[in-house]
């Protein structure tokens, strides 16, 4: 079998041309940027290892796991993050809520980043802002062992810490970001990520539990003049504006995702007198 017969026999069983480049290069050990090494080698044979690994790859794929998990990778804002079942996978429209953090986030500045996952928004902040302190939550140990080691093994010096949510948090910041679950427990979404953990996707019966509990709580742990920016689901962008706004929040807005949704909200803590 060749290279091209095997991404022709995936696309037949019904998967994405991209998932299967990345996952014939992942059986190939090749890096998943080499995707015009792939047109270049379509001709030449795979050997029987890969054919099976490769086959492997693609009846996960067919089952609803996500090509992340299955390669163990996931490139976010620039950084290749190690990922499994322990996290969510990283998705490109959380970037939104980085790019707006790192316009609120001095040079030496403070930021805490609840509910990190992955590490993927703590991390893209250290990486941005070198000599920024980055403090990093989430109560889950299993997520704190993966985010840990990502920060290992690119070298930045994020704190971790286990947590729900700001109990136990100590001092004040610049600046608190949050990817929260936001799923609402009877979405109709939810089987199609039934890979994923539970607990890092639902918030109650109608997906704001969390962000409530943020809102209400981070006042307190943020310095006058600081921002709190959180992403929501794609239709809560009004809800979760007012509960900034009922908490005293200033300046409050959203900010849409590359496909023109609000994706994320946020406001300033204010400043007294």
């Amino acid at each position: 079998m060749t290279l091209d017969q095997a991404l022709r026999d995936a696309a037949a069983r019904g998967i994405a041309r991209l998932d299967a480049q990345l996952l014939l290069l992942h059986a190939l050990g090749r890096d998943p940027n080499d995707r015009a090494w792939l047109l270049a080698h379509d001709t030449d044979a795979l050997a029987t290892d890969t054919v099976a690994r490769f086959g492997s790859a693609c009846e996960r794929r067919l089952n609803g796991e996500p090509v992340a998990y299955i390669v163990g990778r996931k490139e976010f804002f620039g950084l290749e993050l190690a990922v499994d079942a322990r996290v969510l996978v990283p998705r490109p429209d959380t970037e939104t809520l980085v790019a707006w953090a790192l316009d609120h986030l001095a040079a030496n500045g403070t930021a805490l980043d609840l509910g990190t996952g992955s590490g993927a928004i703590a991390l893209a902040l250290q990486h941005a802002r070198p000599g920024a302190t980055v403090t990093a939550v989430d109560r889950s140990a299993d997520a704190l062992a993966v985010a840990r080691a990502n920060a290992e093994r690119l070298g930045l010096p994020v704190r971790f810490t286990q947590g729900d949510w700001l109990q136990g948090v100590a001092g004040r910041f610049d600046l608190i970001v949050s990817n929260p679950p936001y799923i609402a427990a009877h979405d109709p979404h939810l089987p199609g990520l039934v890979h994923e953990p539970l607990q890092a996707l639902v918030a109650g019966t109608d997906g704001l539990d969390d962000l409530r509990t943020i809102v209400g709580s981070a006042g307190a742990h943020l310095h006058p003049g600081g921002w709190l920016l959180l992403e929501h689901g794609y239709d809560q962008a009004e809800a979760v504006r007012a509960l900034l706004a009922q908490r005293g929040f200033g300046k409050v807005a959203s900010r849409r995702d590359l496909a023109g949704i609000a994706r994320c909200s946020g406001g300033q803590w204010p400043i007294a007198g």
